[in-house]
């Protein structure tokens, strides 16, 4: 297929199109390097430098024989989503180009007006695109676990039955985000709902958990094809930071009690999952949506595990529980189903020591780059 990625220069951007090149599909990215803007201006660089999209096409190419086409500019400026939907005519659509982050959206009233503008508005934008110009595109969107919340039932994948006084139907499952950037994922799944059903969009919701680590079957022969590796409180997911963390000799960041439970993934999976769906697509006036995750652990789970394998590699990891900046359950019921992808074959690839060591290994390679003061900030949400 012609697959378009929108945020291709992104953490999960960059791998998805080198997977999906690998396998034979005719891939396009488009970026404005808003992540990397926002990086800089709140001085929370990356572990490592990464090239640019031009660059690492270029390298791609070099390695695979493999072409990307690279389109770069906001995707909030109709202009360009019509130059690059006109010029390189989709079949499919990934939609990863959104403010990635719940804690910026969290830092104050600029972060926040930014995240609802960027992230609104771009989804509006692509709708609106594939109507005008390929209306029978899949389009897959990258959304959030964390639009669900930590109810006190169970997780369904995305849909409920109801029965209410003798009468049945079935509904989107109800949304209570954590934060602004969650907020926004649950406004974009319901601006997608309304479309499939008026205009008979097909559509693929992916609910997806935390990701952690850094290799892909297509970056292990260059180090300057790997994702940016963000540790910072802003940008980081958590097993990255405490990876990190380890390394450098800072206690372990833990908020409050820990017991915030959540479903997460290797990075390996969601470039998988994101094959899956889209070479079996959803069905014209569809809204398809499944729970990506693989496995569920508690902030104290994998504190623990990041020190017992730490501290056999000789690091001494402490952890350390520190007041939580967030307003959120610190103990809850956590039981999402998550069954929709494993039964198009997805092969999980788990959380085990030798892959927690494996990141602990690649993070010391890099150790004299890691700045203490961007691990924490203590961003409040309220």
């Amino acid at each position: 297929m012609k697959i378009l990625i929108l945020g291709g220069d992104g953490y999960l951007g960059w791998p998805t199109a080198m997977h999906l090149s690998d396998h034979g599909h005719d891939v396009a990215v488009v970026d404005n390097y808003l992540r990397r803007r926002l990086a800089r201006e709140e001085d929370v660089e990356t572990l490592y430098p990464t090239p640019n999209l031009h660059e690492r096409a270029r390298l791609w190419k070099a390695q695979s024989g493999k072409s990307i086409e690279v389109f770069i500019g906001d995707l909030n400026e109709w202009p360009v989503v019509e130059r690059v939907f006109r010029k390189f005519e989709p079949e499919a659509i990934v939609h990863y180009a959104e403010q990635p982050s719940a804690p910026y959206s969290m830092l104050n009233r600029e972060a926040a007006t930014l995240t609802i503008h960027n992230n609104l508005g771009v989804t509006a934008n692509l709708i609106y695109a594939v109507r005008e110009f390929c209306p029978d595109a899949h389009l897959v969107k990258l959304g959030t676990m964390g639009e669900y919340g930590t109810p006190n039932i169970d997780i369904e994948e995305g849909w409920l039955d109801i029965e209410h006084k003798g009468r049945k139907d079935r509904f989107l499952y109800p949304r209570q985000a954590g934060s602004l950037y969650h907020t926004t994922k649950v406004m974009d799944t319901d601006l997608l709902w309304y479309y499939v059903r008026m205009w008979d969009l097909r559509v693929t919701d992916l609910m997806q958990g935390p990701v952690y680590g850094v290799f892909t079957d297509q970056n292990r022969e260059d180090d300057r094809l790997l994702p940016f590796f963000s540790y910072d409180e802003l940008f980081g997911t958590v097993l990255n930071r405490f990876i990190v963390q380890a390394v450098a000799g800072y206690p372990l960041t833990v908020y409050g009690k820990g017991g915030q439970t959540r479903g997460y993934l290797n990075m390996r999976d969601t470039v998988n999952c994101l094959q899956l769906s889209l070479e079996n697509p959803a069905e014209p006036g569809e809204l398809r949506i499944f729970n990506q995750f693989t496995e569920p652990f508690s902030v104290n789970e994998l504190a623990d595990k990041v020190q017992r394998v730490g501290n056999q590699a000789g690091l001494g990891v402490q952890i350390k529980s520190l007041p939580n900046p967030r307003k959120e359950k610190e103990e809850h019921y956590y039981n999402p189903a998550h069954t929709g992808l494993i039964d198009l074959g997805l092969k999980p690839n788990l959380l085990t020591d030798e892959v927690l060591a494996e990141m602990l290994d690649f993070v010391a390679r890099h150790k004299d780059r890691i700045e203490k003061h961007a691990i924490f900030r203590g961003t409040k949400w309220a």
